[in-house]
């Protein structure tokens, strides 16, 4: 990227405009040159949080963007039920935080998985936050036991926190320490109240959930990235060391549904971890596990060795995928 004076991070995108961050910490408001917008015809936004941008300043102290570098990841969605758009999440993250909650709403397995696979199909480390356990009664224990047993005998780090009485608050703030942390899930969730508590400083405006629907209120409008600063309690830690360097929360609104893109039934099980160790003992290589005969992952099933909801979820996808429908709560 070109002159250092005039390139940013693009911390906060309210439709036509975006903040961008200057490395010495002044924001700029930004607009995107018009023409540049053939390259993300098919995105409802061409520029994401996460972004790094180049711009040119204005008169009147604003920039013009002129061009954005090449991103090293992101998480996109299908922008609506109808649409062949997508719509980038964010770009550029070091790990996903899927913030989810078992009541309260209750975040569907369904759900979870839908954006575990995108994370993975972009080779982004992501981690599962419960979120509410401080309202846990014991047969939400057993069920939120059963839910973490199946991601973490899979290899995904699930945590259990309470924004409201801090526990498990420290464990997180030595999870993100020095990277750029996407949180994203259902509204509702207590995504912006955990953040506050990961650093009170924000002051993120928080919401109530529905008394009559059990479903969560939009509280975040805008995507935008919070520089943060953590008190790790940890001494010595590597987290702890961590915590000098920049740290970042990157918060979204709430997602009532996830539309998968550019996905085919054939892939989609490379990017269930359980399945990917398996594919090459399946007899055919185009297998896409539903009736194929001599299915390797079928019979892990029918064993024991894959969760049998996971495999429902991931045939769930499979028809999302051919009927263009995305998944909701």
């Amino acid at each position: 990227m070109e002159n250092k004076d005039n390139q940013g991070l693009v911390i906060r995108t309210t439709g036509s405009w975006y903040n961008v961050l200057l490395a010495d910490g002044a924001i700029v408001e930004c607009r995107l040159r018009g023409n540049f917008r053939i390259r993300g015809n098919k995105q409802t936004n061409p520029i994401a949080v996460g972004d790094r941008v180049v711009f040119q300043p204005l008169d009147d102290g604003t920039g013009m963007i002129t061009a954005v570098d090449d991103r090293r990841n992101c998480i996109v969605r299908r922008a609506t039920k109808l649409s062949k758009q997508t719509h980038v999440i964010a770009a550029n993250i070091d790990l996903l935080c899927l913030v989810a909650t078992l009541g309260f709403p209750r975040t569907s397995t369904g759900f979870i998985d839908r954006m575990l696979v995108t994370a993975e199909a972009y080779h982004i480390p992501a981690v599962i936050i419960f979120n509410k356990c401080d309202l846990y009664n014991d047969e939400l224990w057993q069920l939120h036991n059963e839910v973490k047993a199946i991601y973490h005998n899979i290899g995904y780090p699930v945590f259990e926190v309470s924004a409201l009485t801090g526990l498990g608050i420290d464990a997180i703030k030595d999870l993100i320490a020095g990277k750029v942390s996407l949180f994203s899930g259902h509204s509702g969730v207590g995504k912006s109240a955990l953040l506050n508590a990961i650093d009170p400083s924000l002051h993120l405006r928080t919401g109530d959930v529905s008394d009559w629907s059990l479903k969560g209120k939009h509280t975040t409008t805008f995507a935008e990235i919070h520089p943060i600063k953590l008190d790790n309690k940890a001494n010595g830690s590597e987290e702890s060391q961590n915590a000098s360097c920049a740290s970042y929360l990157i918060d979204t609104p709430g997602i009532k549904e996830f539309g998968m893109v550019d996905f085919t039934p054939e892939e989609l099980s490379h990017f269930f971890p359980e399945m990917r160790s398996r594919l090459h003992n399946c007899r055919f290589a185009n297998c896409t596990h539903r009736h194929e005969p001599g299915c390797a992952i079928k019979e892990a099933v029918e064993t024991g060795e894959i969760n049998p909801e996971r495999y429902q979820n991931y045939l769930n996808i499979i028809e999302s995928i051919e009927s263009d429908e995305p998944i909701r709560r």
